[in-house]
């Protein structure tokens, strides 16, 4: 027996109450004990000899009657928990309270509505041969009530006897709460006067059967004497009477009143002799007895022969009794005797006439449905496309005109009601069940008759209406949704609709009052998507903010318990046993108190309840195992977790169950979402049943690999080879084992406590799961959401391709959004580096510690490396964290963790190839230009010391000179010295020759490519060539699907690197031209004879060498550097608008820019040349956000700000060591060397025939600094933002377009682009695809543009062919076949490509035109689209709100 040692009495009721609602059957057996008696050490007590303590001990337990937590349970609760306390009670085979006394009032209440709920199957005698059963409600139950009374104190226990009378000799069952019990032994306080009522139902077999025919058992608790109103109701009511004493008097009125009205026993002990014989016979003589109507227990009977004779005397009773009265009826008894009736209230009452008013008008169920429930049934609207659209229309419209009947304005009148709400519907589904049971009944004996004569079409027809034949609340609540989707078809202003509002909301309010919704119509299974979505939308709003929701689902075969089991772990009210079983899904919401939120954090769960699999009912039915299929996806897609149902008896069922439920886990892994699933296996009761079915669990596992591989190779996800790879599943701590749910044969049978405790640990268990739960907790939208897109999906063939849900969008979006971020942070990084590092090897040579090209180069390159490692590391690292975190739904996006992780390694590869060949091309364009530059070198010294000798010789001869005549003496000087120059070094790279023409997107990449070197102005290098190779070698990869021959590439290639050879050899001519030794010394010849000038008349240099040095080294430096700067500065922009977040945002923008403006042209480059369009697009978008000049001129004084810091940094640095002016140049630039590129040309030019003092240069250097800054400042203010634009050295349209454009795939259908995110990815895809014609397909015989849109074809039966198909015809549902790196969705809704058919429909001829076609055929409805109506279709393609 289960102790529970609890401190407190007043948690003794709670304690009982939890047990009670997991029905387990020791939840009477509760004691209260003292902590201090828990705590102690049981061995001190018993270390001494204490016999007065023994003794006091034995009686010290603080305890409760448990009639007394009974009684206080049902007078503190309502009707509804009345109701449920009576149903788990007798569920246990526990008395329940007939007569409840209130020790208040010193009244009783006949609790006829705590009975109501309670529905009893039973085979009487009658129908033994048969095997028929009898189901009813037992208020409605006629058969007789025997009544078992105490007068005065009795030596029997009248209820021990009672449990004795009722049990089988193999079964015994305390019914009644007796003298013996735990805790029966304490005195009653305020149960006395307690009338319960329990009932004995034959099972037809009449080994086990102690009565052939039903009984109800009354036992009133204390003595008759002083309970005269319940004991008058119990004569007035029971067919016999069993009164059991010690002592009798025959004045006692309460016997006197029996006379002649009842059967009366009376029941003794005589072995106490107590009993008076004399007293006896004067009363058995007063009442007409007999020595029937006496039974004496004597010392010569034991217990079993006494209960024995009980048990004989209440046969010949049950067999004569004539009087036969229904609970129900015993309310007028009631009331004629003052006994209050729990019934008794207005709101009850009311309620009961509005659902009677419904039932009443119930004569045949399927004529009912037909007439009153009209709007409801089997037809799915959702299943009429496009050209059923105007028939959907006339749907509609026919219901609409049609009035509300009159059962429905009563029920919505009924449950509009918020004090009446709960009653009525109890009263419907009671009324109703009554209905539904008695016409099943019906059925079934007529099936049974029609079998005998095997008339299969009379069988057939009584099948289908027993299937048909159910009718419930659900079905009004069914008709409810189909009356409010039909209304919001009608205008807004239409009164019968703003009528009709409200009731999503009431159903909101019902659903949070423990009520029920039904998601799947159990009929036609379909989900009304309106209805539901607007219901959970109300719920929304009533408990928001509070809206974070767990759910919980059970799927298995029909009839295994499925209903039972949820309701017993969790106390709530799914039907069960009702003469039918579930159909369709149900959801219930239950509220997490505020203690368990924090663990759970949710607030409330959701538990959703199923219809069997591999129904009997749909097992004819050819898409059956599709229906399974779908109703599986969908729970299991909703889940947080599932719980699996397995009956292990059949392993033929078993693998088609196991079959069913591995797709739908498969189905979620593809699609993001990873619920978690226990199996529970019912009827196994062995205590080691865990470590024996060892071998079981072991083969489940095998037949799930194997489920799992047959699932994945019909899903075309073959990767997955084991049911693991689907899901996190441990066979040891995934299974739980279950007894059966009843302790022997029903209907007698109690609930197995084993039953109720596994189920208990099995609740923990899940909550457990639940509390551990990596994924985010979703709120009562996002819930809405995944409804919509799972139904969606399942109702096409493909789940897979065809899932599109607007979370995992969003998640898709947030993870696109944080990884280009990161992204453009590793590009702009290594991008600043690159430079640094080019203006490192420009500025070689240009200080006095020479330094080797190579040697920097490979310092430069080890860096390099380094660098990347840090970078890649780090975005390596936050994709980690990211995918880690909780928040956001990033477990949506799970199954693309590869894909970007992938990419993030792509794009490390990418980067050092394009920072390798850069530092290479850099570093040995600078090798080849050293030869040139020690020439350059050399002649300059050699001038500087001939122009030095003149100054001394005409020094010497001491003449004066004018300027004509210096002027004179130098020229012929400049003659004599640069003769020798006039040679100039050249070096021609090999051209390669030119081929034919390709796609004009591989040569526009290529030309870019060209045209960026072009504008550096610098030396060619072979990496050039090896990068246009590049680019060639990725198009081709991206097109492979054109079957490119060996022929066409080479000449490609060679067309591009022809083209590319004339090019850069024009840039090489021009590099040579410009750094010609010669032309270098001629261009300074004026600057040259101007400081040959100064030299000689001894002039002060410094202000204007300052001024020279600022103008030609330092300031073309400077604006090198802003512009090398201002590139990434406007990328980094760009990204913070909303358009460049992510490649589907930027979608959306492009084609919402292009409907608003509507030019045929724009939407044809837009689809023909998609990618020059959108960098036109960018650069436009570009200009536009920088129209204020503002903005730019900020980026760039911050710049001009960074450098006039350097300058000035290395200006007080290379003041510091007082030396030659040299030395402070070569200093300065030292400090400068990775910062800025200064020109080797003019430094030299500039330290020629300089005598500048170093003091004073540096002085005026730094004014000419500031103002050379005021005039960058003033120069970039005058300067158009274009035309700088076009200057910079990194093109922003160029690198946002490379970003947006991503790899630049289109569909091969229809020619939308790809939206999937980062270079990884494996697969391609768009949100909105367009009609075929606007990519050139058209009809081969008619050339009509095919107006048709890829999204709907890929769930048709139509058939393509192309250039990849080698112009066969193929199936679009096996498009995969020929394009497997293509997944296209279908159109979740008639309006989703509504944006393409009003763009088809506008320019229809003008691209007719263009293609050299036929204008298409325009479906009729495509014509009533409007521009708005065109966004409005766009925004839900994006998901953007």
């Amino acid at each position: 027996m289960l102790q529970c040692y609890l401190p407190f009495k007043r948690y003794v009721a709670w304690y009982f109450l939890k047990k009670l609602m997991t029905v387990n059957v020791t939840a009477r057996s509760v004691k209260c004990t003292p902590v201090s008696d828990t705590n102690c050490d049981e061995s001190s007590d018993n270390s001494i000899l204490d016999l007065q303590n023994l003794v006091t001990s034995l009686t010290s337990v603080c305890t409760m009657n448990p009639l007394d937590i009974i009684t206080a349970l049902f007078l503190c609760s309502d009707g509804f928990v009345q109701q449920e306390l009576s149903l788990k009670m007798s569920m246990c085979q526990f008395a329940v309270p007939l007569l409840l006394p209130n020790c208040d009032s010193n009244q009783c209440t006949l609790m006829l509505w705590a009975l109501r709920d309670i529905v009893k199957k039973y085979r009487p005698k009658s129908l033994s041969e048969s095997k028929g059963f009898r189901e009813e409600r037992i208020v409605h139950s006629e058969i007789p009530m025997i009544s078992f009374v105490r007068l005065g104190e009795c030596s029997l226990s009248k209820s021990e006897i009672l449990n004795k009378l009722l049990s089988n000799s193999q079964q015994y069952h305390d019914t009644f709460v007796h003298h013996n019990m735990q805790c029966g032994d304490c005195p009653r306080l305020i149960s006395n006067g307690l009338a319960e009522i329990t009932w004995y139902l034959p099972c037809g077999n009449k080994n086990i059967d102690i009565f052939d025919e039903p009984v109800a058992v009354a036992n009133l608790h204390g003595d008759i004497a002083s309970f005269e109103t319940q004991f008058s109701f119990l004569c007035e009511t029971s067919s016999a009477v069993f009164v059991f004493f010690d002592t009798l008097n025959c004045v006692c009125k309460q016997l006197v009143s029996l006379k002649g009205k009842k059967d009366v026993f009376l029941v003794g002990n005589h072995q106490g002799h107590k009993i008076r014989m004399n007293d006896l016979h004067e009363v058995a003589t007063e009442l007409g007895l007999t020595n029937s109507n006496i039974i004496l227990k004597t010392k010569q009977i034991n217990d079993a022969d006494f209960v024995a004779k009980l048990q004989k005397t209440m046969r010949g009773t049950i067999a004569n009794s004539k009087m036969k009265m229904q609970i129900e009826q015993m309310a007028n008894v009631a009331h004629e005797l003052g006994v209050c009736v729990d019934e008794d209230n207005l709101e009850c009452h009311n309620a009961k006439q509005n659902a009677d008013a419904i039932t009443a008008e119930i004569h045949d169920i399927l004529e009912f449905k037909e007439t009153q429930l009209r709007k409801a049934g089997s037809e799915n609207i959702e299943e009429y496309k496009y050209d059923l659209n105007e028939q959907i229309k006339d749907l509609r419209n026919k219901q609409n005109l049609h009035g509300m009947s009159e059962s429905m304005t009563c029920f919505l009148s009924g449950i509009s009601s918020p004090e009446e709400r709960c009653y009525f519907l109890k009263w419907l589904r009671i009324n109703l069940d009554n209905i539904s049971r008695e016409k099943l009944s019906w059925l079934r004996e007529l099936y049974k008759e029609k079998s005998k004569a095997s008339n299969s079409n009379e069988i057939k027809d009584i099948d289908k209406q027993l299937s048909n034949s159910s009718l419930g609340t659900e079905h009004f609540f069914r008709e409810m949704g189909q009356i409010y989707e039909s209304s919001v078809s009608l205008p807004e202003n239409e009164p019968s609709r703003q009528q009709l509002q409200h009731l999503p909301r009431l159903c909101a309010q019902l659903l949070l009052d423990g009520f029920p919704l039904e998601l799947v119509d159990g009929d036609a299974s379909n989900i009304p998507l309106r209805w539901v979505s607007d219901v959970l939308g109300q719920l929304h709003d009533l408990v928001s903010p509070n809206n974070k929701i767990l759910v919980v689902t059970v799927l298995g075969v029909q009839s295994t318990g499925k209903s039972t089991l949820l309701n017993t772990m969790f106390g709530v009210q799914f039907a069960v046993s009702s003469g039918r079983c579930t159909r369709g899904a149900f959801m219930l919401l239950i509220r997490i108190s505020e203690d368990m939120k924090a663990s759970l954090k949710c607030d409330f769960l959701v538990i959703i309840d199923t219809e069997g699999l591999k129904s009997p009912e749909l097992a004819q039915l050819d898409d059956s195992h599709e229906h399974d299929n779908e109703l599986a996806t969908l729970v299991v897609g909703l889940s947080d977790i599932t719980i699996i149902n397995i009956a292990m008896e059949n392993s033929t069922e078993m693998k088609d169950i196991l079959q069913i439920v591995v797709h739908a886990f498969l189905r979620m892994k593809e699609v993001g979402k990873k619920p978690k699933c226990q199996f529970v296996h019912q009827n196994v009761s062995d205590v080691s049943a865990h470590d024996k079915n060892l071998r079981d669990r072991k083969l489940l596992l095998q037949q799930l690999n194997e489920m799992t591989q047959a699932a994945a190779k019909m899903e075309k996800k073959e990767e997955n080879k084991s049911f693991t790879d689907v899901m996190d599943y441990n066979p040891d701590t995934g299974n739980w084992y279950i007894p059966g749910l009843w302790n022997g044969n029903p209907p007698m049978a109690p609930v197995n406590a084993g039953y109720s405790e596994a189920v208990y640990e099995l609740k923990k268990n899940v909550m457990h799961i639940l509390e551990k739960c990596e994924s985010s907790v979703n709120d009562v939208l996002q819930f809405r959401e995944w409804i919509t897109s799972l139904w969606n999906a399942v109702k096409h063939e493909n789940f897979i391709f065809s899932f599109r849900n607007s979370l995992v969008a969003d998640a898709y979006m947030k993870l696109c959004t944080e990884y280009n971020k990161w992204e453009w942070e590793f590009r702009k990084a290594m991008y600043s580096w690159v430079t640094n590092a080019e203006t490192q090897i420009s500025n070689i040579g240009i200080v006095a510690e020479k330094s080797d090209t190579g040697e920097v180069l490979a310092c430069l390159k080890s860096e390099a490396q380094t660098e990347l490692c840090k970078w890649e590391t780090t975005l390596l690292h936050n994709l980690t964290d990211y995918f880690k975190q909780t928040e956001g739904h990033v477990y949506l996006v799970e199954r693309y963790r590869e894909e970007f992780f992938n990419s993030a390694k792509i794009l490390r590869r990418e980067i050092e190839s394009s920072v390798m060949n850069q530092l290479t091309a850099t570093a040995e364009i600078k090798q080849a230009m050293e030869k040139v530059d020690k020439i350059k070198e050399n002649h300059t010294k050699d001038l500087e010391e001939r122009a030095c000798a003149l100054i001394d010789k005409c020094r010497e001869e001491n003449r004066t000179m004018t300027d004509q005549e210096l002027g004179e003496e130098f020229n012929r000087m400049w003659e004599t010295t640069v003769t020798n120059l006039k040679k100039s070094v050249s070096y021609i790279k090999d051209g390669i020759m030119a081929a034919q023409q390709m796609a004009d997107s591989t040569i526009a990449a290529c030309q870019q490519f060209i045209s960026e070197k072009l504008e550096r102005e610098t030396d060619y290098h072979d990496t050039y060539i090896h990068e246009i190779l590049r680019i060639i070698d990725e198009k081709l990869q991206c097109n492979q699907h054109l079957t490119i021959d060996i022929e066409f590439e080479v000449s490609l290639k060679q067309h591009i690197c022809g083209d590319a050879a004339r090019r850069f050899q024009k840039m090489h001519d021009n590099f040579l031209h410009k750094n010609d030794p010669y032309t270098c010394l001629n261009k300074n010849k004026q600057k040259f004879c101007a400081d040959f000038k100064d030299v000689f008349n001894e002039k002060d240099q410094c202000q204007k060498k300052a001024s020279e040095f600022t103008d030609l080294c330092l300031r073309p430096a400077v604006e090198k550097f802003v512009s090398r700067s201002l590139g990434p500065d406007i990328v980094g922009e760009m990204l913070t608008c909303h358009q460049f977040s992510t490649r589907t945002v930027f979608q959306y923008y492009v084609l919402l820019d292009l409907i608003k403006n509507e030019h045929f042209h724009r939407y044809q480059n837009y689809i023909c040349n998609y990618e020059e369009f959108i960098k036109e697009w960018i650069f436009k978008q570009i200009m536009v956000h920088f129209t204020d000049q503002c903005k730019i001129l900020e980026l760039e004084n911050k710049h001009l700000h960074s450098c006039l810091g350097n300058i000035t940094s290395a200006i007080k640095k290379a003041t510091k060591v007082k030396g030659s002016l040299k030395e402070f140049v070569d200093d300065f630039c030292k400090d400068l060397i990775d910062k800025l590129a200064i020109s080797q040309d003019a430094l030299g030019a500039f330290m020629i025939l300089n005598n500048a003092e170093q003091e004073q240069f540096v002085y005026w250097l730094t004014k000419c600094v500031n103002e050379m800054i005021q005039s960058l400042q003033n120069k970039f203010n005058n300067t158009k933002f274009d035309t700088k634009l076009n200057r910079l050295h990194l093109k922003p349209h160029h690198e946002l377009s490379e970003r947006m454009i991503g790899c630049g795939q289109q569909c091969p259908f229809c020619k939308a682009p790809c939206e999937a995110g980062g270079k990884g990815h494996k697969e391609h895809w768009t949100s909105l695809h367009q009609s075929q014609g606007l990519g050139s397909f058209r009809y081969i015989d008619s050339k009509k543009l095919d107006s048709d849109i890829c999204s709907t074809l890929v769930q048709s039966e139509a058939v393509f062919r192309c250039f990849a198909t080698n112009s066969e015809y193929h199936p679009y549902k096996k498009y995969t076949e020929i394009f497997p790196d293509w997944k296209i969705s279908p159109d979740v809704s008639l309006e989703a490509s509504d944006y393409w058919k009003y763009v088809m429909t506008k320019f229809n001829k003008d691209f007719a035109q263009a293609y050299d076609a036929k204008p298409a055929d325009i479906p009729k409805s495509w014509k009533c689209i409007g521009q708005k109506q065109a966004i409005e279709s766009l925004k839900t393609s994006f998901y953007i709100d």
